[in-house]
Parts: structure tokens; C-alpha cells; sequence
């Protein structure tokens, strides 16, 4: 798999500790070997492996972590460091200080960060530049045509202060690949049908089940699928640099890669897009 998006030109692999108890890094580390300098690599810290403890974000922590994510990962540097979580029990300035001499140390070339609210962001920025510390360049969150909380005011936020958006689960955890309808159950095999971390209570509720239809019969009608649609509308936006895509398959990676470039949606599109989504919208209000 790893092999086949380098092929296919993808560059940047998403990873952290915690996906696999530290497998997924060392996986990857031993993928790209001489490869490397072909690839960027984002790994995060912050979250414990076991996923039992609470989220860690201390200057000991982050020192302990980086160099552990290192070996995983056989490099001698990573390219985007990201806080993982927020972490309530240890100060902002304490975390960005640590990822600043990490920085300075040459251990990590740029430092991001995941899942915090619009204010924690501009808190971030904020410390940052009176205290003269390196800073969050890009942040991850959920973001898909079926889960636009971000559109409120973390992504002006990000407008503002010039960060980068990596939307995850730009396929709402499989809601808009199209094997998901009203009329049947879900695929017991997969993440919504297993109901894992409860998803399928987020996900398969008939609001957004008739969302996903409206935008499949928008695609079709337009010679593409849905998933088609999900990452060329993600891509259509300026702040996204790149959309975190999941593939257990060479094939899901070539799909994935082929719906990065195939369909560039043009204003009619996108503005009629926003209009199926806030329909959806209305009708689950009533």
C-alpha cells in the first residue's frame, strides 16, 4: 500500500503511537527505507498506546515520545510533529516551548496539531508569537460534506492566521463510499456496520443516510461516484493542503488518488453541493 501511493505520486503518510501500539510507525519506517526523502511523514504524541491513560502533552512526555517515534519510525527526523489531542492538565505554553527545542534540536522540521477548538488555535498562535516560539502551521480535524462543524469557526480561524487544514475522515468513516443505503443493513465487515467507538449511532441516522443518496444521485448525474465527489469537494477548498485518506488495499489507494485529481468542481457544482448539504441540515432540524 505504501509502495503504491508513492507510486502514484502521494508523499505525505499519516500516522501516530497510538494506531497500533506503535506498529503503524514502525510499519511505515520500514516501507519507505531508502525511500525516505520521497516521503512526508506526520506522526503525533499526546495520546498514550494503550489509549488507557489520559492524554499527555508535558514537556517530559514530548521529549520521551519524539525520540521513541523516531526509532518506530528509522528516520532522524519528522516533518510535521503534531499535539495529537488537547491536553487540559498540562499548559499550552509548556507544550509549545518542548516542540520548540525539538524543533531547534532538528528532531522535527514543522510542528501541527489536531482536534482543538478555534479558541485553543488561537491561543496556540497567540503564545507562539509573544514568546518568539515556533508555531502550528497546519491542524487536522474532522471535516467531510457530512460532518461540517468546522465551517463555523475553526476554519475562518485558520483563514485568518494562514494555517493549513488535513481534514480526517473525509469519507464520514465510510458513509460516503455509496454501500451505505436506508434500505439495507450495514456490511457487518465494516467500521460502521461493527458500530465501532459508536459510529454508526453518528453516522447511519436517516438524516444523513438521505444526505449521502442527494449527493450520490449529484455525482452519477455527473458521470462520478461518491467518493469522487467527497475529496475532489474537500480539495475544492483553498486551506486544505492535503485530505487523510485510509486505504487497506493497493486499489483503495489508486481510487483514492484517481478522485484527487479526476473531478475539479466548478462554482455551479459547489454551490449546489452547499445547497443539498443545508437541506439535509434543515430536515434534520424538524
Amino acid at each position: 500500500i505504501i509502495h503504491k501511493a508513492l507510486d502514484l505520486g502521494v508523499t505525505l503518510f499519516d500516522t501516530a503511537p497510538v494506531y497500533g501500539g506503535g506498529e503503524s510507525e514502525e510499519i511505515l519506517g520500514r516501507a519507505l527505507g531508502n525511500r525516505r526523502k520521497d516521503a512526508v511523514i506526520v506522526t503525533k504524541f499526546g495520546v498514550p498506546q494503550d489509549r488507557t491513560g489520559k492524554f499527555n502533552t508535558s514537556r517530559a512526555a514530548i521529549m520521551e515520545e519524539i525520540d521513541a517515534s523516531l526509532k518506530r519510525l528509522n528516520t532522524d527526523y519528522i516533518d510535521i510533529y503534531m499535539l495529537h489531542w488537547p491536553d487540559p492538565t498540562t499548559p499550552l505554553q509548556e507544550t509549545l516551548r518542548a516542540l520548540d527545542d525539538i524543533v531547534t534540536a532538528g528532531k522535527v522540521r514543522y510542528i501541527g496539531c489536531s482536534n482543538l477548538s478555534a479558541w485553543r488555535l488561537v491561543e496556540s498562535k497567540w503564545i507562539s508569537r509573544t514568546e518568539r516560539l515556533h508555531d502550528f502551521i497546519v491542524t487536522q480535524n474532522e471535516y467531510s460534506l457530512a460532518q461540517r462543524e468546522a465551517d463555523t469557526s475553526l476554519l475562518p480561524a485558520l483563514e485568518e492566521y494562514g494555517v493549513a487544514f488535513m481534514p480526517y475522515a473525509p469519507l464520514a468513516n465510510g458513509l460516503l463510499t455509496g454501500k451505505y443505503s436506508a434500505a439495507a443493513p450495514a456490511p457487518e465487515d465494516s467500521r460502521l456496520g461493527k458500530n465501532m467507538w459508536n459510529l454508526a449511532n453518528r453516522y447511519l441516522t436517516e438524516d444523513k443516510l438521505q444526505l449521502a443518496e442527494s449527493l450520490g444521485r449529484f455525482a452519477a448525474d455527473r458521470s462520478h461516484t461518491l467518493l469522487e465527489l467527497a475529496i475532489s469537494w474537500l480539495l475544492s477548498k483553498p486551506l486544505v493542503c492535503s485530505v487523510i485518506g485510509g486505504a487497506t488495499k493497493p486499489e483503495q489507494v489508486e481510487t483514492n488518488a484517481a478522485a484527487g485529481t479526476g473531478w475539479r468542481l466548478g462554482p455551479e457544482e459547489l454551490a449546489e453541493v452547499d445547497r443539498i448539504c443545508r437541506e439535509s441540515r434543515r430536515d434534520s432540524r424538524k
